[in-house]
This record gives C-alpha cells, structure tokens and sequence, in this order.
C-alpha cells in the first residue's frame, strides 16, 4: 500500500534538507583571491585576464576562437550579426526558449520565425524547420534547452541544403555532448551565458565562439572598439572603419568575471560530472514510474546533459488518469520540496511583443516593419509549444552525489505519482498559463 501523502496529513518524504548539495556556483579562496588580485591592480575595464580566458575557453571548447561578453544576451546578438542578420532577414528559433535567445533580431532590423519544439527533447524540432525558410532567411538558432542537446545532424544537413546560418544558443549546456561532441561546435558560431545561476558561472557575462575568421571579426567589430584594429582584424572590407564599434555597443566582459571564469573553467569539468552521477541517479531511481518521465538522452546515445542547467521532468498525465500537473507539482511541494512548479518558458510567439508591440515607432508591430510577409501566421501551428507549461515541472538540481539526500527527494515525487486517485478527486485542473516569461531566476 503506497505511503499516505504529506497533503493529506502524511509524514514529508524529505525529512533532511541539506542546503550543500544545491549550492551554485561553488566558490573557493582561489576564485576569491583572483578577483581581489583584478581589484588590486584597478583592471577590472582591462582585456588582458580575458584574453586569456577567452584562449583558455577556445581550447576547452575545441574552437579556434572565443570571445567574451558583457551578457549572454550581447553574445547572441552579436552572434546574428556576425552572421549578417539584417534589415528584413528572418531568423527561425524555437519559440519554447527565454527571450534572450532571439528579441535582440529586433534591433537589427530582423524579425523572428518561431518553429515549434520536440515534445521530448524540448528543443528545436528539425521536422518543422524547412517549412518555415524562406528566400529572407539567414539564420536558425538552435538552443540546446534545458541542458538536452538539439539533434543537430538534421538541422545542419537542412541548414547546408538552403545555405543559412546556425547559430547555437549553449546557455543551458555549456560542457554537453551530442553524440560525443561538444555542443556549440556544430554551427557557424555559438554564443551563452555565463551569469551566477549558470552551470558555468562566472558572475555575469556571455561568451561566442566559433571557427569562421570573419564571424569573429565581425563579432569584434561589432561591440569590441578597443580590439577592432589593424593588429587584431584579418577580414578586408572591415578595416576601413576600424576604430570605433560597428554596432555602436561596448560589449566586453568586465575582468572580475573573467578571472572567476579562468578558475571555474579548471574544475568544470570535474563538477559537472559528480553533478550528472547525481541527476542521472535521481532519475534512476524513479525508471518506471506512472506519469513522470526523464528529461535527459538516452544512456547509449553519447550525448548527455552538460552541468544539467534548470532540470525538469516530463510529465504524461494520460498515464494518471488526466491528473494535472499543477495538482501533481502540489502534492510534491507538500512532500518537502518546494521547488517543484510546472511549467518552464511560455512560448514566445504568444507574447505581445511579438505580436503587437510596436517597439521602435514604425507605425506598425515592429515583428513585421521590416518583413517581406507576416510571419505572424506561421504562428498557428505551433501546438507542442502551446501545451508546453503542461508537459514539464522543475526537478531538484543536485551539485552533489549524496545519495541518501537525493533518495529522499525521488521518493517525494513517487509518493505524489502513486497516489494520484486521490490527488484527481480535488483536481482543480491546470490555469490558463503555466511558466512564464522571466521563469529562471537571474538571466
């Protein structure tokens, strides 16, 4: 008989909370002492720690070419323009994402194409690509969600087909692998965030990287004034202006971020795998449950989660009778972990800014001022995206292999699964949204 639930008076099934093994980014005297070292020195508007960062980041990464930024939301507009997104081009992305990974398109003159996701990976769905292209489109951001890594072959077989652009929004998985490779080296060029609440934290910056001498030049020239010069520019038809920043934007990572960068980048590695041997025994433990499915690749399939970024589960209720998950994510709360909500990013295309909003007074929404056509009705078939808020729910995310801790919290979301007849007779069903646009704390 299944153990009664903390919501209807039963004992919680996490009864020893430890604050540890959730603690991020993990800091020690030797993160400490860089920065004050920068401090000391009056070097924080200085290039010469990220320079070396952004060399020591390259190599980690396998690319020959990183550069560091003041945002991870800079490095992806920079990443579009780098790739020559301009005035009227479409950018197709996945309309499941945070804002970051496409409203910037706006402020060069570009509109967005929303596609809608897989109802398992969360990413991108590569079967809804090439409907969506069009003779204005110049580029697809593939965003590596919730850590999952997109499936990239197909989308780089469709890119090459109609010769558009990739770029590779890595801010949910810096470290992870598709198929043995590290995400981020597949497209054009790849921008993320590195902000405190990141798997990879540096404080608050973004980072781009590519192999394509001319995606780096241009990201240069774009936001970098003090590096756009005659000793650092390869690309010809950029050196008549150099001097001063094409974008009109100073877009460099401040140093305090950088040298916490260079210290977090030597155990990365490290700490992401004792984070993976937690998450994955998490879910190890619940294999086989009604309802309740793991987000994560299959074990045989080379890739994995990276530091496994803002993890959620999948939910089926149609394998609990239609229990909603806001009902569900109730239940679970009460058993000890007040983290779990449903829902993750509302889906893009729903928000008024891309529907309505006239952003920089053209008279018009600013998502079609520049458009050859309106872009707004690719809109009506997005339905996985729709439903999204739905399908997911937030899931602890251990930075430490405890196994006794993390036990305690599998067994919380067991208990509300296995109890779900009772849960269903007080069901008030799910609200009209679920998640949100700001749903992740400290973009």
């Amino acid at each position: 008989m299944a153990e009664k639930l903390a919501l209807f008076g039963g004992p919680k099934a996490v009864q020893h909370e430890d604050e540890d093994v959730f603690k991020w980014p993990i800091i020690t005297k030797e993160d400490e002492e860089a920065v004050l070292d920068v401090l000391r020195r009056g070097a924080m508007s200085d290039t010469d720690v990220t320079r070396q960062f952004e060399k020591e980041f390259a190599e980690w990464q396998g690319v020959k070419y990183a550069l560091a930024f003041s945002s991870g939301t800079a490095a992806i507009q920079t990443a579009m323009y780098a790739c020559k997104v301009g005035v009227g081009d479409e950018v197709i992305c996945p309309s499941v994402t945070y804002w970051g990974s496409i409203a910037q398109v706006y402020s060069l003159g570009g509109t967005p194409v929303f596609a809608d996701i897989d109802p398992h990976t969360l990413c991108i769905n590569p079967k809804d690509i090439e409907h969506r292209i069009s003779e204005r489109t110049k580029a697809i951001i593939v965003v590596h969600y919730l850590g999952y890594p997109a499936d990239m072959d197909p989308i780089m077989e469709i890119a090459r087909k109609y010769n558009i652009k990739v770029i590779e929004d890595v801010s949910h998985a810096q470290g992870g692998l598709y198929k043995g490779r590290k995400v981020g080296t597949f497209g054009d060029v790849a921008a993320m965030s590195l902000m405190s609440g990141k798997s990879f934290a540096t404080g608050e910056g973004g980072i781009l990287v590519t192999n394509d001498r001319e995606i780096y030049d241009r990201a240069i020239a774009f936001g970098h004034y003090e590096r756009f010069n005659e000793k650092e520019i390869e690309t010809g038809y950029l050196k008549p202006y150099m001097g001063l920043p094409l974008g009109g934007y100073k877009y460099r990572m401040h140093q305090m971020s950088s040298t916490v960068g260079r210290v977090q980048l030597k155990y990365y590695d490290e700490r992401c795998e004792e984070i993976r041997k937690a998450m994955n025994y998490f879910w190890d433990l619940l294999d086989g449950v009604p309802g309740i499915k793991a987000h994560r690749p299959p074990e045989d399939s080379g890739s994995n989660m990276g530091g496994w970024y803002a993890p959620h589960g999948l939910y089926r209720p149609e394998e609990l009778e239609g229990l909603s998950v806001t009902r569900f994510t109730e239940a679970v709360r009460a058993e000890g972990f007040k983290g779990c909500h449903p829902g993750c990013n509302a889906a893009l295309h729903t928000h008024a800014l891309f529907n309505t909003c006239d952003v920089y007074g053209h008279g018009k929404p600013t998502r079609i001022a520049n458009a050859s056509r309106d872009v707004r009705e690719l809109d009506a078939s997005l339905p996985v995206s729709e439903k999204i808020g739905t399908m997911v729910y937030s899931i602890p995310w251990f930075k430490h292999y405890k196994p006794e801790i993390i036990e305690q919290y599998a067994k919380a979301f067991r208990k509300a699964a296995e109890n779900y007849k009772e849960l269903l007779k007080d069901d008030p069903g799910n609200p009209p949204m679920l998640g949100g646009w700001h749903f992740f704390r400290h973009r």
